[in-house]
């Protein structure tokens, strides 16, 4: 689609924020989606948690998005003893000094664009009232002093969903909730040689590039995003549809974050360059969880429509970026052949490791298109039987 059908401004916008996306697919492995969501949460000036354990990519990716972006930026790692001073600025002694109660925010959250938040559950009591009222309403207010916050999107990062009830408020302005994970066995390889480049960056303080956009421009195309991009009758019946099967299945979405919601699927139907949502923006769903149980449920419901809809139109969905690389996967199954095939008998635990290695690739492969990967499926359930009767396992 051309930038003059489509708003040469939010093009233009959009473009850059898909180059964002390519720098960091090149510098992070298998976190695609997270990617993208997070470039969907920037162009509809929404907040995004990502949830994982500890050495998952979360800061890392959240920090290395910020660089692309052209704005200002405040980031901070919150402890249980965190001060508000440290995150909304000091006291301004000399207004105090004449009986006035300011804070000195230059520089800090209420003067910040985008805002990186780590172990943002920690926050405390001091801490939460004011948070949530510059996430909610853009507004920060200090003594009798009521500032807008500029603030486009909020990111954070915890290494778990929040069991606190007085921190249930806060985890429910995090629109879209991503989970960070271990990477599967065949991408060890890849994710050594990529880690080793980003800790070279790292020591040499290097950045990630020019920024690629900026927030102003980001604000500026919000409402065009809303006004331009279409949503079809029949489209916003399947969300309707799919909104009230996530609910009877326990899984909670007011009704403000169904509205919520739309606003990002039309602002993911723009990433991609297009001016009418489908089916394949409907991934988001995915990400709509409240504990990390309900992964696995909302996966069962949401991936089959987003597959079909793929797979019917693999020309429309141009910057979806879930798959694994076929050939990763396949190179991966080579090795496992290789160690199989080897004259010396494995132990327990290797035979039981190539195992599930095998079973993961099948996952994985069962759930790419094309002929290629469905013919590997069946040579992968070949080996699984082969190996399984020729072992301890099978006998």
């Amino acid at each position: 689609m051309s930038q003059a059908a489509y708003g040469s401004t939010l093009g233009a916008v959009c473009e850059g924020v898909r180059n964002a996306a390519s720098s960091l697919n090149q510098q992070f492995l298998d976190k695609q989606e997270i990617i993208r969501l997070m470039c969907i949460s920037v162009i509809a000036g929404e907040h995004m948690v990502i949830i994982g354990p500890p050495g998952t990519a979360k800061s890392a990716l959240i920090s290395n998005f910020s660089k692309l972006i052209e704005a200002s930026y405040f980031e901070y790692l919150l402890t249980r003893f965190t001060e508000p001073n440290e995150i909304f600025g000091p006291i301004d002694i000399q207004a105090f000094k004449a009986g006035q109660y300011t804070r000195r925010i230059e520089g800090m959250m209420p003067t910040s664009e985008i805002v990186f938040l780590d172990e943002i559950f920690k926050a405390n009591s001091a801490i939460l009232n004011s948070l949530l009222h510059v996430i909610n309403e853009r507004k920060y207010q200090h003594g009798s002093n009521t500032v807008d916050v500029p603030l486009l999107s909020l990111f954070a990062a915890s290494n778990e969903v929040p069991g606190d009830e007085n921190l249930s408020a806060l985890f429910d302005r995090f629109l879209i909730r991503a989970y960070s994970g271990n990477l599967d066995s065949f991408h060890f390889q890849e994710l050594m040689r990529r880690g080793i480049n980003l800790e070279l960056a790292r020591m040499t303080k290097a950045r990630g590039g020019a920024a690629l956009t900026s927030a102003q421009a980001l604000r500026a195309v919000q409402v065009e995003v809303q006004q331009k991009i279409r949503v079809p009758d029949d489209f916003l019946a399947k969300y309707k549809s799919l909104v009230f099967q996530i609910r009877s299945e326990g899984i909670s979405i007011s009704d403000r974050r169904s509205v919520k919601l739309l606003k990002l699927l039309t602002a993911s139907a723009a990433l991609d360059g297009r001016n009418v949502v489908n089916d394949a923006d409907l991934f988001i769903m995915r990400h709509v969880w409240n504990n990390l149980d309900q992964i696995d449920l909302l996966d069962q419901i949401v991936s089959p429509v987003v597959d079909a809809y793929v797979r019917a139109h693999p020309d429309q969905v141009k910057f979806l970026g879930t798959q694994a690389n076929l050939e990763d996967v396949l190179a991966e199954l080579q090795l496992i052949k290789e160690v199989l095939s080897r004259s010396s008998e494995l132990s327990d635990i290797q035979l039981f490791t190539q195992l599930r290695n095998l079973n993961e690739i099948k996952t994985v492969l069962s759930g790419m298109p094309g002929a290629t990967a469905q013919r590997m499926v069946a040579e992968v359930d070949h080996l699984l039987n082969t190996v399984f009767s020729s072992s301890k396992f099978g006998a």
